[in-house]
């Protein structure tokens, strides 16, 4: 019989040695090695896939000819969520695997059964190794109610989850979470790196011969990097992080990995009482529209993904009290906020050496627009002159080294959105003028070659 092996992954990366080492050559950090024991090989006859164990028919292949293969995307399954659907490029693709990480209470599993009970037509099959049914049965009322397809198991053991699906036969299935579930092929606690990645493994090789779509629900870190090996997000075909302030009620659903869609893409939800509420337009509920005579407050015409959305940018000056100055952001980028602030001193002529900045988006939200610079910059500038930007103004514009004012992209995007939200100006980069028809909006562009143009245009 053949003997288990031991190797050592690291915990931050995923890389693999054959004996410990101190510091990792892949990503450098120090004592992230961890031994785990990897299963002896068992020959191929007698090694039987996931997919035969939960009583599904395998999938055959066979070797294809390029131009032999459609070039047609596979058909979807549609999630009855158009922010889910968007972020995952349009719908769930049969035999996928789909992890989705996020904080601990920030609302995944809510937004997991919450789609689940919205999808009837499905049979659902929801594996929770954190709650009780009477748990998720009380959440499922809350929310929507119950379905005649939606099942639920509470169970632990992967061999035991496959036994439940050969008998059930679901069309969709949902762990939660993949850091609760243990094999019992590999003798270690649940949660270890060596049960996490066996058992997303075999859910990856049922998923793929069975053609039956996985979700997998996992935690994050204090770190903000998803608990496990990160040889985890390599296993799966798609990666989708639900961040926010748990102090805000509004969540964001980011793509990181997607095989089968674009990484840009957005969703945003309204965390309430009876479930999470989809967000159609941010624009009106990220602008708090109460400002109005108030200094360090510039509103951004912003975009993330393919979806672009009017933010409130803040900002507040004040002297230094202990000496050596603050630099603070909230949901934009310190280091960018530095550089910026370099700018204006140098090329503007304002001197803020020795005063505290203190940045922060409304709405708890994480933006990295490069076209916030502009607002950034006034909003710090209406702070430290304590004048408030006239009521009506937004602006786009990316802010380089030397002063001068950028292009952003999809400029139509974001004057439509402007105009559409009752904006009478908008400050936008000259370059991006070129081949912009004017015409077809009613709102006041005012283009702007260098940061001391914007500023003028805005105070006078």
């Amino acid at each position: 019989m053949a003997k288990d092996k031991t190797a050592y992954v690291c915990s931050n990366c995923g890389q693999e040695s054959a004996k410990w080492i101190g510091k990792c050559p892949s990503c450098g950090q120090w004592n992230t090695f961890k031994e785990i024991r990897v299963a002896a090989e068992v020959p191929r006859q007698a090694a039987t896939t996931a997919a035969a164990k939960a009583g599904h028919a395998l999938r055959q292949n066979k070797v294809l000819r390029l131009k032999d293969i459609s070039s047609h995307d596979d058909p979807r399954i549609d999630m009855h969520d158009e922010e889910l659907n968007r972020v995952l490029g349009g719908g769930l693709v049969p035999g996928s695997i789909v992890l989705l990480g996020g904080e601990p209470g920030i609302g995944k599993s809510t937004l997991s059964l919450q789609t689940a009970l919205n999808m009837p037509e499905l049979r659902v099959l929801y594996v929770s190794g954190e709650e009780s049914a009477h748990q998720l049965k009380m959440r499922a009322e809350r929310i929507t109610g119950g379905s005649d397809n939606f099942l639920i198991l509470c169970e632990n053991s992967l061999e035991n989850i496959f036994e439940h699906i050969k008998d059930v036969q679901p069309e969709l299935v949902i762990i939660d979470s993949i850091q609760t579930i243990a094999t019992e092929e590999v003798e270690s606690s649940a949660g270890s790196i060596a049960q996490v990645r066996e058992c997303a493994s075999s859910l990856l090789r049922f998923a793929k011969t069975s053609g039956v779509p996985v979700i997998l629900i996992g935690h994050i870190t204090k770190e903000g990097t998803l608990a496990g090996p990160k040889i985890l997000e390599h296993i799966v075909d798609t990666v989708i992080q639900f961040e926010g302030d748990q102090h805000y009620m509004y969540r964001i659903l980011r793509s990181i990995k997607n095989r089968f869609g674009s990484t840009s893409e957005l969703g945003i939800y309204e965390m309430q009482q009876t479930g999470l509420r989809q967000v159609s337009n941010p624009s009106e509920l990220l602008l708090n529209g109460e400002h109005e005579g108030l200094s360090g407050i510039a509103i951004s015409s912003a975009i993330e993904g393919v979806r672009p959305f009017l933010v409130e940018t803040q900002a507040l000056v004040s002297s230094a009290a202990y000496g050596t100055p603050q630099r603070s952001a909230t949901g934009f980028d310190q280091r960018r906020l530095n550089m910026l602030l370099a700018v204006l001193e140098k090329r503007v002529g304002f001197k803020l050496m020795q005063k505290d900045v203190f940045v922060n988006i409304a709405g708890g939200l994480r933006v990295t627009d490069l076209a916030m610079d502009l607002s950034v910059i006034a909003a710090v500038l209406s702070s430290n002159v304590d004048t408030p930007i006239e009521e009506g103004w937004c602006m786009a514009g990316e802010v380089g080294l030397s002063g001068e004012v950028r292009p952003v992209n999809r400029i139509e995007q974001r004057i439509a959105e402007a105009q559409k939200l009752g904006f009478s100006h908008i400050i936008i980069p000259k370059y991006n003028l070129q081949g912009l028809s004017r015409k077809k909006f009613s709102i006041e562009m005012h283009p702007v070659r260098k940061v001391e143009e914007a500023l003028r245009a805005l105070f006078g």
